[in-house]
């Protein structure tokens, strides 16, 4: 468990497939940003049976209050910047429940994961994207200590339509590998 102020990030547990299913298809609570189309339930538990939905590649992390209750979830993901293990960064995501949105636990949340990643894994970036609409996802990066790096232009296909992503990272090098 990664322990933050007001929330903690934790596995996925078998009792959170049934919750993880509904979430992925439910158009209220995958919010405009990550609208990719209808998800295979059977996928969800497929893997995590195999590795827990938690390996060294990728993850999937529930958010949760201190009294256990969930309020979103994260993710992570390996990208390669070359075919060595010194180009390896680690490209996160979150998602919260639309009543939760806007207290700030995406905010710690994502500062949370970037400084496990940079505390388990030889890596020295930690990066985010999000659409250039996303005002308040924006600024939850920022205030995690993010950097804007710039806009990748057409980079995500969703809800028929292309759209521009905003490019954030951390850097070890910048000290911002702590919590």
């Amino acid at each position: 468990m990664i322990q933050g102020d007001r929330i903690c990030l934790r596995p996925v547990t078998p009792t959170d497939l049934p919750l993880l299913a509904a979430w992925y298809n439910d158009v209220d609570i995958e919010g405009e940003y990550n609208a990719f189309g209808m998800k295979s339930s059977n996928a969800l538990e497929r893997s995590f049976a195999e590795h827990g939905l938690l390996t060294d590649q990728l993850g999937t992390l529930m958010i949760v209050k201190p009294a256990g209750e969930v309020v979103g979830m994260m993710s992570f993901h390996q990208v390669h910047y070359g075919p060595n293990g010194g180009s390896l960064a680690y490209n996160i995501g979150l998602n919260l429940l639309p009543a939760q949105r806007g207290k700030g636990y995406g905010t710690e949340a994502q500062r949370l994961l970037a400084a496990y990643l940079f505390q388990t894994y030889p890596i020295a970036r930690v990066e985010a994207s999000t659409d250039v609409t996303n005002l308040p996802e924006q600024r939850a990066l920022e205030k995690a200590g993010f950097v804007r790096e710039g806009v990748l232009r057409q980079a995500q296909w969703r809800a028929g339509a292309w759209h521009d992503l905003m490019l954030y990272s951390k850097v070890r090098s910048d000290g911002m590998g702590e919590k």
